[in-house]
């Protein structure tokens, strides 16, 4: 294998905790209460792999969502610049104890009422960028192996429907040095991190944060969770695995359980092809509506309609990021919440010999609910918060299925 095709993986981790209290991201009934302290430290945890000549950052963190557009443009171009990272895939594991990362230095946006939050994007992007940049400088050559299991760990909150649709998989990916040495886990799984208590406003990464570090304390390896197409699912706890401590746990233990079934080994075909999609979808509401504006601002707080200056005449643009690794390995991301089904399709119908996705991936446009669920309505389903069109999540797994298969074919996707 020649050097320029050799594999190679690497890893790095930023603290992204904010210094100082602002509005926590996920529940409207906490409006803009700022946050008290800290439970558990968020992180922010890359891994970059490279072959022939490219390479590809996989990045999860612990925060309600991913970053904006504006700052997933500018954290791309500046890895791309500093790095030599050609795709990233940025990932919000959809804690509901994280900060509000939409807020803009503009009057009636965030300026002068939350500078620290304003100011926070920019460190949260600073620091994600160096992660990345650090990440990319820790390569070293790696071998590549995977395993999952079908779990009961998640259930659908939405659908009354039998069979209610759920993706069970749990995968961990490892990436090892050439000697067997861990480099790092990264674990695959959906379901809602909605634990933590509404009413404690200390930033936690909810159970995801609790099986990260458990399965770091047990195994010394270092794990990034991405989460997947969660927009339907939640934790399905009992009484042996309750609240964030005990889901937490018991997702850890299954993580470590799969990871002793992980055999990696050196590609044969080192390689990493990608590709980003823009969509643009018309919005399902009338965000010029000043009475729409009104509920919004009073279900959570003013400010927070600064998250829809994306949306510009009332267009909603998702997007997509495909990268196939090796040839065999797809890694599916989009932005926003979508629904399981989605991801159950995208697996079951992808010609790659594996297949995952990753929600909430590269920027944030709301629930991507399936048709069958707008059908049948429910929370995540209805307008108000799946703002794209019943068909847009059909199309975008479309248009990553004919990448994959584009790129599998070995043609430009």
């Amino acid at each position: 294998v020649s050097a320029v095709a050799e594999f190679k993986a690497g890893f790095a981790q930023r603290d992204v905790t904010p210094e100082h209290p602002q509005p926590m991201w996920g529940y409207g009934a906490r409006h803009d209460y700022p946050s008290t302290g800290t439970m558990d430290p968020l992180m922010a945890k890359a891994v970059v792999i490279e072959a022939g000549g490219k390479k590809a950052a996989v990045v999860g963190l612990d925060i309600g969502r991913s970053p904006t557009f504006r700052s997933m443009d500018a954290i791309i171009a500046a890895v791309k610049e500093e790095a030599g990272v050609d795709y990233v895939m940025v990932s919000g594991s959809h804690t509901h104890h994280g900060p509000v990362i939409e807020l803009l230095d503009k009057p009636g946006y965030g300026k002068g009422k939350f500078d620290d939050a304003v100011a926070y994007v920019g460190i949260l992007q600073k620091k994600i960028i160096e992660c990345i940049v650090e990440a990319a400088a820790n390569t070293v050559p790696a071998k590549i192996g995977w395993a999952s299991e079908d779990t009961d760990l998640n259930r659908n909150r939405v659908s009354k429907r039998e069979p209610k649709p759920r993706d069970p998989e749990l995968c961990v990916l490892r990436f090892d040095t050439k000697d067997d040495e861990p480099i790092a886990l990264v674990v695959s799984f959906a379901a809602h991190p909605v634990l933590a208590s509404i009413m404690d406003r200390r930033w936690s990464g909810d159970w995801a944060g609790v099986m990260q570090r458990h399965v770091e304390g047990q195994s010394g390896i270092p794990c990034v969770f991405m989460q997947g197409a969660s927009g339907d699912l939640s934790p399905n706890t009992n009484p042996q695995r309750r609240g964030m401590e005990g889901f937490g746990a018991a997702i850890g233990e299954a993580v470590l359980a799969i990871n002793q079934q992980v055999l990696t080994r050196v590609p044969k075909n080192p390689d990493i092809q990608g590709k980003y999609d823009f969509f643009s979808f018309p919005a399902r509401l009338d965000f010029q509506d000043k009475l729409l504006m009104a509920v919004f601002k009073q279900g959570f707080f003013p400010e927070i309609t600064a998250m829809m200056v994306e949306l510009e005449d009332n267009i909603v643009r998702p997007r997509l990021v495909t990268v196939l690794v090796n040839n065999e390995l797809a890694l599916v991301g989009g932005t926003g919440e979508f629904f399981s089904d989605h991801a159950v399709r995208l697996k079951r119908e992808s010609p790659a010999a594996k297949t995952l996705f990753f929600g909430y991936c590269n920027g944030h446009t709301m629930y991507i609910p399936t048709e069958a669920a707008v059908e049948e309505g429910g929370y995540g389903a209805d307008p108000m918060f799946a703002w794209v069109p019943p068909h847009a999540g059909r199309e975008m797994i479309d248009t990553a299925l004919q990448n994959i298969a584009r790129m599998l074919a070995g043609g430009t996707p």
